[in-house]
């Protein structure tokens, strides 16, 4: 009589469990790139709701959700200049549930903040920088200035008397200016917001006069006549507002910045995850519709590997630290 070989002895419950120890030793990563996302993503968007990292970031969570057929819910945490919404994306479990908006913002902040609880180079993950966004240097219409020469004059023989808005202390716009001023010798007064919106709002009034602002965010404002366009802050002219000179044909040699947006999420969330998600958003951004898109809206799309992205938001940090030091700008 022929012996049975010992292992079928073994219960039905023991050998799935031998089986699945071994599936996931020799196939770490499967498991996740199988089946994520298998319910809604968070996307932490760090500015409030109506500008343009709001814009750009529910594009993205749009693009995302179409692709993968799960919702990327947006949740706006505005305030520190986009350091609070970007810190709790930062802290958050690194799984893939967790995404957000990574901003010029974060590319300021470790420049002038001298104390920070996280690192926007360290803390966070990078998937794509999505697109470039020139600022226009934008005055209240009552105010007479229609050239940066305009405005250098206005300032100087009025020192401390205009009062610029910004999306927040080490935001671009508070940054751009600071860094017009520093230029320029002139001086301004800095009144800070939780976000575009409200900061547009307010210089749609005449609260404030002057501001850049991010020409995603304003150019139907201008459009209508409801705020000047005096000059864009990047090297080159905006193509969707040829005739307008950028601010160093307006005489202050040397100005170029602007705002971007990206995509991030917590340090140490699975390489599979950031790569399809990168793949996702960088396949739709390529696309001339969506180029054409948001070149009327005033981005021009930069979508690049999470290794380009990485680079770019170290090489943005020694920048602003250097224009940081010249000015002697910091924030407790």
């Amino acid at each position: 009589m022929t012996q049975k070989s010992p292992i079928l002895k073994l219960p039905i419950a023991g050998l799935s469990m031998l089986a699945a120890a071994t599936l996931l030793v020799l196939a770490p990563g499967a498991a996740t790139a199988q089946q994520y996302p298998n319910k809604p993503v968070r996307f932490i968007i760090p500015f409030p709701p109506g500008g343009p990292t709001d814009i750009m970031g529910r594009l993205a969570a749009d693009i995302l959700a179409k692709g993968t057929g799960q919702q990327f819910v947006p949740d706006n945490r505005g305030g520190a200049g986009g350091n609070i919404g970007a810190e709790l994306c930062a802290k958050a479990p690194p799984d893939g549930y967790t995404i957000c908006m990574i901003t010029a913002a974060q590319g300021v902040s470790p420049a002038i903040y001298r104390k920070m609880s996280y690192d926007p180079a360290r803390d966070l993950a990078t998937i794509t920088l999505m697109a470039n966004l020139p600022s226009l240097l934008t005055v209240h219409p009552a105010l007479p200035v229609k050239t940066v020469g305009d405005l250098l004059a206005l300032a100087k023989s009025k020192p401390g008397a205009l009062s610029y808005a910004s999306t927040g202390n080490g935001s671009s716009p508070h940054m751009l200016m600071e860094m017009f001023k520093f230029m320029t010798g002139t001086k301004m007064v800095h009144v800070p917001y939780k976000g575009q919106a409200p900061a547009v709002v307010d210089q749609l009034s005449g609260q404030v006069q002057l501001a850049f602002n991010t020409a995603i965010s304003v150019m139907p404002q201008v459009e209508a006549g409801r705020l000047r366009a005096v000059a864009i802050s990047s090297k080159d002219r905006f193509p969707p507002m040829p005739n307008l000179p950028t601010v160093e044909e307006g005489g202050v040699k040397g100005f170029d910045g602007g705002s971007w947006q990206g995509v991030g999420a917590p340090a140490g969330t699975p390489a599979d995850i950031i790569r399809r998600l990168n793949t996702l958003l960088v396949t739709e951004l390529k696309t001339p519709a969506m180029r054409e898109q948001l070149l009327k809206r005033g981005g021009l799309v930069s979508a690049n590997s999470p290794e380009e992205f990485s680079a770019y938001l170290k090489a943005e940090i020694a920048r602003w630290t250097k224009i940081a030091r010249a000015a002697n700008i910091t924030i407790d």
